[in-house]
C-alpha cells in the first residue's frame, strides 16, 4: 500500500456542488463515503424531529397535569385545615383592628417600602388581593410598586461606585444587567421588562440598574410592565384564598364546579406565569449572546 492509498483511506472524499444556474442549486461540502451519505439520506431529519417535539408535549401536559392534581388535593383538603386553622382567625384579626382605610395604607406602605431593604412584599401581595379584589388590588399594588422599584434607584446614587465596581468583578453575570443599559429608549424598556418577568432577583436588581447606565423612564416602564404577570397571580392567590376562608367559615364545602373553576383558573394562571418567564429567559440569553460578540 502506498502513501497515497493510505491518504485515500484516512481523509474522506471532499464533494462539492457548484450552483448550477438553471436549477438555482447551492454550494454544498460534505465529507464521507457514499455508503455515509446514502445512511444519512435513508435516515431523514423529520425522524430526528418529531420524537423530540412529541416528548417535549408529553412532558408539558405531564407538567400540567400534575399541577391540577395538587391543586385539587391542596384545595379539598389540606388548604381547608390550614384556613380553619390560620388564615380565618388572622383574617377576623386584621378586620377587628384595622379599618379598611388603614389597611390599604399599611399594604401600600409595605409593598412601596419592603423592596428597599430587601424584604419580599408578595404576602402584602396577598392580602390586597384578599381585601381589595382586582381592581382596587391592581392599582394598590401598581401605585405602591411604582415607589418601591423607585427609591432603590435612588439610593443606588449613594453605592454607584461600588456597584460599577462589583460588575466589573463579576462580567459574566453582569452581562446581562449590562444590556439593559444600551441601546435606544425602547431597547432599554424592553431589557428591563424581561428582567422583570425573569427569575432574576429584582431586588438586587433595583439597586444595580443606575450602575448600568440605564435611564429612569424605561427603567420604572420597564419595571411596572414586567410585574404585571406578579401582581395578576399574587391578586388571584388573595382572591382564592379568600374564597377558600368564606367557604370554611361558613361550613360549606365548595361544589365540584367551584373546585374545578379555581383549579382551572390556577392552572391557567400559572402556565402563562410560566411561559412568559421561560420567554424572557430566553430573549436575556440572546441578549447576552448579543452583546459577548459585539467588539
Amino acid at each position: 500500500m502506498t502513501y497515497g492509498d493510505g491518504i485515500e483511506k484516512t481523509v474522506p472524499e471532499l464533494k462539492s456542488r457548484t450552483e448550477d444556474p438553471e436549477n438555482g442549486d447551492y454550494l454544498k461540502l460534505r465529507g464521507g463515503s457514499d455508503e455515509e451519505e446514502e445512511e444519512e439520506g435513508s435516515s431523514g431529519g423529520c425522524w430526528i424531529g418529531s420524537p423530540t417535539s412529541l416528548w417535549f408535549w408529553v412532558k408539558l401536559i405531564s407538567l400540567v397535569a400534575c399541577v391540577g392534581v395538587l391543586a385539587f388535593v391542596i384545595i379539598k383538603w389540606i388548604a381547608p385545615f390550614l384556613i380553619e386553622k390560620e388564615l380565618i382567625p388572622f383574617i377576623k384579626w386584621v378586620r377587628s383592628t384595622f379599618s379598611i382605610p388603614v389597611l390599604g395604607l399599611l399594604l401600600f406602605a409595605s409593598v412601596a417600602l419592603f423592596p428597599a431593604i430587601l424584604l419580599p412584599s408578595s404576602p402584602s401581595m396577598w392580602m390586597a388581593g384578599l381585601t381589595f379584589g382586582y381592581g382596587k388590588g391592581f392599582l394598590l399594588i401598581l401605585s405602591a410598586a411604582s415607589i418601591g422599584v423607585t427609591l432603590p434607584f435612588l439610593i443606588g446614587h449613594l453605592f454607584l461606585h461600588k456597584m460599577q465596581e462589583w460588575l466589573k468583578q463579576y462580567p459574566k453575570k453582569a452581562a446581562i444587567l449590562r444590556a439593559a443599559g444600551e441601546g435606544t429608549w425602547f431597547h432599554q424598556f424592553q431589557a428591563v421588562t424581561l428582567i422583570r418577568v425573569s427569575p432574576f432577583p429584582y431586588m438586587i436588581y433595583n439597586y444595580c440598574a443606575l450602575a448600568t447606565g440605564v435611564h429612569y423612564g424605561p427603567y420604572i416602564l420597564g419595571s411596572l410592565v414586567g410585574m404585571v404577570p406578579e401582581m395578576f397571580v399574587s391578586i388571584y392567590t388573595g382572591i382564592m384564598l379568600r374564597t377558600l376562608a368564606v367557604a370554611s367559615d361558613v361550613r360549606h364545602s365548595l361544589s365540584a364546579v367551584e373546585i374545578v373553576v379555581n383549579v382551572l383558573g390556577f392552572c391557567v394562571t400559572a402556565s402563562a406565569t410560566i411561559v412568559c418567564t421561560i420567554y424572557a429567559k430566553k430573549k436575556l440569553s440572546a441578549m447576552q449572546s448579543e452583546e459577548a460578540e459585539t467588539p
